[in-house]
């Protein structure tokens, strides 16, 4: 299986979604299989630290 690459435009939902609580799987799941390291390699800042979280989640991401 190939591992997911992080692009700028998910870092906002991603940190934004963690902000929240929201589950490592559910933020997995809604990027198609996204690894968790990578969303955890964003929340302590070793991808793209400079990029602020989002102010919303998109309406289709999962709801809590």
């Amino acid at each position: 299986m190939h591992d997911r690459k992080v692009t700028p435009d998910m870092v906002p939902i991603i940190k934004l979604a963690r902000i929240k609580k929201i589950p490592y799987s559910w933020i997995s799941g809604y990027y198609a299989g996204l690894n968790f390291g990578r969303i955890a390699d964003v929340m302590k800042g070793r991808m793209f630290s400079d990029i602020p979280p989002a102010k919303q989640l998109p309406p289709d991401f999962p709801a809590t």
